[in-house]
């Protein structure tokens, strides 16, 4: 009787308790959305907002925030926090385009991957080995690694023929290539501006269209990630770990080598990451290349909830508005104002449903003032466009942060033996 009564509070911890949404809702929802998105566009006649070069240059953008964001997830779900992979990536960067343009870009990739997994490493031992706590030393790593890469471009770049101190020599590209006859029909569809069809091509186009080898392996990563964690012996020996470490020793699991192993994974994933931007994306190393994009897939993890799936729609909607700082950004983001403003009134509705009254008239009285925003304007400050990936990110975490669901032991010390 009380073992009962003391689990109760447990199980209604908050995020704990609530059910996760089922996939037919979530399709349901991404396609009221696309219904939604193809209205607004045909009232402003921003077409650009689903056009095949949008969706193109966001599954671009998209890439090393989502592989920011799976090394997040390989940590955590062995239970170490990894603040670092901002760090790691900029270590990607440079070792990917420091070996990328002096023996090619698919060494300067393997190159980008080791040189996370160095980063990653540091961070294992700080973390598992000397229980150091988790932020402090994946600030460290950040800080480490940005002085590091700047302090080996001075030897090595600045005398580089091409290069200087704070940027590489240029890389040799991958290439790229489209789906032979699909991409072309689906461009073709999409110029027409049809309601919802056109928008559809749009987005799948945006799919085929411009790749990359290395986009399609980095998407290719995200189902492998979930297949290893949830459907082999190895990944339910890491998962535990995260969840109760305590247990899985007691049941044989080598808990250190398994948070190892996490953490260098982790650090791969976000040194390739790095590469893409350097070797990928710009085909050149820069300072300050990252811009944020480690954290930025740190809380693409967080809003999917620490699974793969809802992992990639988070670095698809950092992506998004990333890509829209390149193309037409100034009236497409206008558009999507109206967009929000929409969506939010369907968020206040859901709420008054729900009976929750002053969340419900805050989210009508935001709504309203996006729409009186929308109204008066033509578009948007060319800063707020600038600025709209961590706008969405900071949005994104408030807005999800009642439904999250961390591995349990995510960020708890743990010493070899503790539960005897």
């Amino acid at each position: 009787m009380s073992t009962q009564t003391i689990a109760k509070p447990q199980a209604q911890q908050p995020g704990k308790g609530k059910r996760r949404i089922s996939l037919p809702v979530l399709l349901l929802i991404i396609a009221g959305v696309l219904v939604l998105t193809s209205v607004v566009r045909l009232i402003t006649g921003a077409d650009g907002i689903t056009s095949t070069g949008q969706m193109s240059t966001a599954l671009r953008l998209a890439v090393p925030i989502g592989l920011a964001g799976l090394g997040g997830l390989w940590s955590e779900r062995a239970g170490v926090v990894n603040i670092g992979l901002e760090g790691m990536m900029i270590l990607g960067t440079w070792f990917g385009a420091w070996a990328g343009y002096q023996w090619g870009p698919w060494v300067g990739i393997l190159f980008g991957i080791i040189g996370g997994a160095l980063g990653a490493v540091l961070h294992a031992i700080a973390t598992v080995t000397f229980n150091v706590n988790h932020i402090v030393s994946g600030v460290a790593i950040n800080i480490l690694a940005l002085g590091t890469a700047r302090y080996l471009s001075k030897f090595t770049f600045e005398t580089a023929e091409g290069g200087s101190s704070k940027q590489s020599p240029p890389i040799d590209s991958l290439g790229t290539f489209d789906i032979p006859g699909l991409s072309s029909w689906l461009d073709t569809l999409n110029e027409k501006h049809w309601f919802l069809v056109s928008d559809i091509a749009g987005l799948v186009g945006g799919l085929v269209t411009d790749l990359s080898p290395l986009t399609v392996i980095a998407v290719a990563l995200v189902p492998a990630s979930w297949w290893i964690l949830w459907r082999t012996a190895f990944g339910l020996r890491l998962r535990s770990c995260g969840e109760n470490p305590v247990a899985a020793e007691s049941l044989g699991v080598n808990v250190y080598k398994y948070k190892y192993l996490a953490v260098i994974i982790s650090g791969g994933f976000a040194g390739l990451g790095g590469a893409f931007l350097s070797i990928v994306a710009s085909n050149v190393y820069l300072d300050g290349q990252t811009a944020g994009r480690g954290y930025i897939g740190l809380a693409a993890m967080i809003f999917g909830n620490w699974m793969p799936g809802g992992l990639a729609l988070g670095a698809g909607l950092f992506g998004y508005t990333d890509s829209l700082n390149l193309r037409g950004g100034t009236t497409n983001v206008h558009a999507l104002i109206l967009l929000l403003a929409i969506l939010l009134v369907f968020g206040a509705a859901y709420l008054v449903w729900k009976k929750r009254y002053v969340p419900a008239v805050i989210t009508a009285a935001i709504s309203a003032m996006m729409f009186v925003w929308y109204v008066n304007t033509d578009e948007v400050p060319r800063q707020l466009v600038t600025a709209a990936p961590y706008i969405v990110t900071l949005l994104v975490l408030s807005f999800s942060a009642q439904r999250l669901r961390m591995p349990k032991a995510d960020g708890m010390p743990y010493r070899r033996g503790q539960g005897k």
